[in-house]
């Protein structure tokens, strides 16, 4: 009798010419299967692994990203077509953020290409939550928790993302500290150039007088000099803030003129 087929598992995988990429094994499941001569995958004959006369085991031969038919012959003839999808190896090649904290917790864009049967992204080797698959071209998720600078990878059917390409390194940040301000007080005229001392400020991207934005140059990881705003004379708090968070405040008084 003529072999029938009725599954294929999984029904889709990555191209085995993509450099790289290990090729799965799939299963054909069906009737009739005893004794097959071939497995094809479109025109490509398939390495068989077991056969039973209710399944079959194969390594997939390799294609271009295409859909097939996948058939099994038997002396008894060959089944019916059942179709096997050849996935495109994914592609992360940019970030909307490339720092963050080391808590983790914010959302990160990925932008890529090949990425809408995304089943997992790692940075490095910690898996990130939250994944929503935006478009082909972009991902959201939440960063998880790290340290250093990772790069981050997009595992589809088609395989997992390499570096090879583009910018998809994130940078951890320990959380910005501040231990003085030099002077700390000053007219309430402003225009006093103070000295933030403390940790984790090269990335600084704000520094707040009260609620005043005050210009500023990080000049290290330890040393941010800002410019003091106008303010009204009294106690205000100064903080400066980063890609991992805000700071601690300090106290920063303005002298009536």
């Amino acid at each position: 009798m003529a072999p029938v087929v009725t599954s294929v598992s999984p029904a889709q995988g990555a191209p085995a010419e993509d450099a790289g990429v290990t090729i799965t094994g799939a299963t054909i499941t069906g009737t009739n299967l005893t004794g097959a001569t071939s497995v094809k995958f479109g025109s490509n004959p398939a390495t068989i692994l077991t056969n039973t006369a209710t399944q079959i085991t194969v390594i997939p031969p390799a294609g271009p990203p295409s859909a097939v038919n996948v058939t099994v012959t038997t002396a008894g003839g060959t089944s019916n077509p059942l179709p096997y999808f050849y996935i495109a190896a994914p592609a992360a090649n940019d970030l909307s953020t490339r720092l963050g904290p080391a808590t983790g917790g914010n959302t990160v864009s990925v932008f890529g290409s090949n990425l809408t049967l995304t089943s997992a992204v790692k940075f490095g080797t910690t898996p990130a939550t939250g994944i929503t698959v935006v478009s082909d071209s972009q991902l959201t998720v939440t960063a998880p928790a790290g340290s250093g600078t990772v790069v981050v990878t997009v595992t589809t059917p088609g395989g997992t993302s390499t570096a090879a390409t583009g910018n998809p390194y994130y940078t951890y940040l320990g959380a910005p500290a501040l231990t003085s301000l030099t002077p700390s007080h000053g007219p309430d005229l402003g225009g006093d150039a103070i000295v933030l001392a403390g940790s984790n400020l090269t990335y600084t991207d704000t520094v707040t007088f009260g609620d005043i934005p005050a210009s500023f140059a990080a000049i290290s990881d330890t040393q941010v000099v800002a410019t003091s705003p106008g303010g009204v004379p009294g106690t205000v708090n100064v903080v400066a803030r980063t890609p991992a968070g805000n700071s601690n405040a300090l106290p920063y008084i303005y002298d009536p003129s």
